[in-house]
């Protein structure tokens, strides 16, 4: 056994903590690749649509269910995130908030946003 088999993971994901900013811009990227997934969803009951009312009526049937309310609240979500941290972003882009004090209170608020928006539009719809 040699001296570095013993050595520890530097930084052991069990002990670090990734800062704010580190899991808002993961998620970011996670919901760009969830809107792109939803986009096929759009464009599958589109086509199940165009196809005639029986054709439409099954795709509306699979999106009635749970799982599908699930699926749709979760692309909800993922759009409002999406878009609430890209507006931070083009502010970033801007030169604006930059400091350390500022992007945590910026995260903050596009969490929020993205569970106020992703609420009321459920409220709403339902």
């Amino acid at each position: 056994m040699t001296w570095t088999d013993k050595r520890p993971m530097s930084p052991h994901l069990q002990i670090y903590k990734l800062p704010m900013t580190a899991v808002l811009s993961v998620l970011h990227r996670g919901t760009g690749a969830a809107l792109g997934l939803g986009g096929l969803l759009i464009v599958w009951i589109l086509a199940r649509a165009a196809g005639g009312e029986e054709s439409f009526a099954a795709a509306s049937w699979v999106f009635s269910s749970f799982l599908g309310r699930l699926v749709l609240f979760g692309f909800t979500a993922a759009l409002y995130y999406h878009f609430c941290n890209g507006i931070r972003h083009l502010l970033w882009d801007a030169g604006r908030g930059l400091d350390l004090e500022s992007t945590r209170k910026s995260g903050y608020i596009v969490v929020g946003a993205c569970i106020a928006l992703t609420l009321v539009t459920w409220l709403v719809a339902i």
